[in-house]
């Protein structure tokens, strides 16, 4: 019976997300992101894991989309020329596609074995909570890329304000 749930918010997911690559207005695409991250919140409800999808909404489905929406404006995507594609970007774009369709073949390859059980099995969960298992997690075996996807952000932040910076 939980087969049906997760079925309908995967295609959600799925069909939201394509709207966001194949949609040719900005705030179109913004929204069909909005349904893809709600959809991938139902979705972390469905695997019992509240806490992830409380995150999920508040920062991305929150946050994160307000953060593009006034990008989306500051740009004003309607003034801006469209130029044609460099020549580069086709071929860039056909390597990186095949780089990801070998690592998703990596990924389906790697879930046919049987996986792991870490130190957080579903007992354990239990006893201690969601939360408390991913805070242990994050501070403690992924404290190094934790900070490094924080520097990246700042970088990015930082990257963003220069770029929209009107030259004076």
């Amino acid at each position: 019976m939980e087969q049906i749930p997760f079925y309908l918010l995967a295609a959600l997911a799925v069909i939201a997300a394509l709207g966001v690559v194949v949609m040719r207005n900005p705030v179109y695409c913004v929204l069909a992101l909005a349904v893809a991250f709600i959809a991938l919140a139902g979705l972390y409800v469905l695997l019992s894991a509240p806490f992830l999808a409380a995150a999920q909404v508040m920062i991305y489905a929150g946050a994160i989309l307000i953060l593009f929406v006034f990008v989306i404006m500051l740009l004003s995507p309607e003034r801006e020329q469209v130029k044609d594609a460099l020549r580069w970007q086709r071929p860039l774009a056909a390597i990186f596609g095949v780089a990801f369709v070998m690592q998703l073949a990596l990924v389906i390859a790697l879930a046919i074995l049987p996986p792991e059980r870490g130190q957080f099995t579903p007992e354990r969960i239990a006893q201690i909570g969601s939360t408390q298992a991913v805070g242990a997690s994050l501070f403690t075996d992924f404290l190094l890329p934790f900070e490094i996807a924080s520097l990246l952000l700042l970088v990015a932040m930082v990257g963003v304000i220069v770029l929209a910076k009107k030259k004076q």
